[in-house]
């Protein structure tokens, strides 16, 4: 069945390595969103292979849209507020308010948190923070070549693994569209990268990812411990955004003022280099989003003893990295 959908990911890189080509040498032409003389044009090229992947896969695959189209919308409304971002930096009230306006209408196409022990007004408040927060989290996780795109196709695959082994292939064409897409952008991102993505780009992925995490099924009546599973699969982008933050606020600064305290810089600190960097992290995002995975199948007392252990190993990386002497 798997090989059925093959062609998916594929006509996703592909699109993708056109696209990116296509709007790097527009980008160069015209001379915009080159403020560093490397186009941020990777958010545009994996967006719109990703729309165009999609909405050719439903049709082809005769699958139903409802939902989907909902997700594909409105992260395409995330996505070009990113454009303007990239373009013309906004500030935080106007990003803000372009968060609340595509997670509003992600709602209101019914993608939302369906926590059957909660009304829905508090599952609608839920469904923003949850979106919100890991928006900004890739958008935060963005700091090196290679970091963000790599984190999501890591957690789209996983993705598709539990869609694919719930049977549900909607959910399983999203998520190899956008890991086909994503792994394009990777090509001119590994480092050193030829192309950023952009706030266009981590915004986009967040919402995106974020979007995906709500309509997929994780728990049996038998396990409900299994909904933490979406929380452990994006656990990456979650804890690298709280250690940011606990960071700048032990330095009593703002959690929004910028600052050299993110993760990946500490690692450099250390003497790394920027490819060993890289595969650290890397290694970490496969860790939590494998073990969220295998939360989403399991039941009982392996589910808490994968869950201690996680919170085991972000302990540890807290307590190390946290002595990392970092300037900035």
């Amino acid at each position: 069945m798997f090989m059925h959908y093959l062609p998916v990911v594929l006509c996703s890189f592909l699109l993708g390595v056109v696209f990116l080509i296509f709007f790097k040498r527009l980008a160069s032409r015209c001379n915009i969103l080159t403020p560093n003389k490397i186009p941020l044009i990777g958010g545009i090229g994996m967006g719109s292979s990703f729309i165009l992947t999609c909405l050719a896969a439903f049709i082809f695959y005769k699958t139903s849209f409802s939902y989907l189209i909902g997700i594909i919308i409105s992260a395409s409304i995330m996505l070009a507020f990113g454009i303007f971002d990239d373009k013309k930096e906004l500030s935080v009230r106007a990003k803000f308010i372009a968060q609340i306006v595509s997670v509003s209408l992600l709602i209101l196409f019914g993608v939302r948190t369906n926590i059957v022990y909660l009304g829905g007004f508090l599952n609608i408040i839920i469904t923003f923070i949850w979106v919100i927060g890991i928006t900004n989290a890739f958008n935060l996780l963005d700091i090196m070549d290679g970091l963000a795109g790599g984190i999501a196709v890591i957690v789209s695959l996983s993705f598709a693994v539990i869609s694919f082994l719930n049977g549900d292939m909607n959910v399983f064409i999203l998520s190899l569209a956008l890991a086909g897409a994503t792994l394009s952008f990777l090509i001119y991102n590994l480092p050193p990268a030829k192309i950023y993505m952009g706030n266009s780009g981590s915004h986009f992925l967040g919402f995106t990812l974020a979007a995906i995490a709500l309509i997929i099924s994780y728990a049996s009546l038998e396990s409900k411990a299994a909904l933490l599973s979406p929380l452990v699969i994006l656990g990456f982008p979650i804890f690298d955004t709280a250690f940011l933050i606990l960071m700048r606020l032990r330095k009593k600064k703002l959690p929004f003022h910028k600052s050299n305290d993110h993760l990946a810089l500490r690692f450099l600190a250390l003497g790394y280099s920027k490819a060993r960097v890289l595969l650290i992290m890397l290694s970490l995002g496969l860790f939590f989003s494998a073990s969220g995975v295998i939360i989403s199948r399991a039941h009982g007392l392996l589910i808490s003893m994968i869950i201690i252990f996680v919170l085991f190993v972000s302990i540890i990386v807290t307590g190390k990295m946290s002595r990392v002497s970092i300037h900035g």
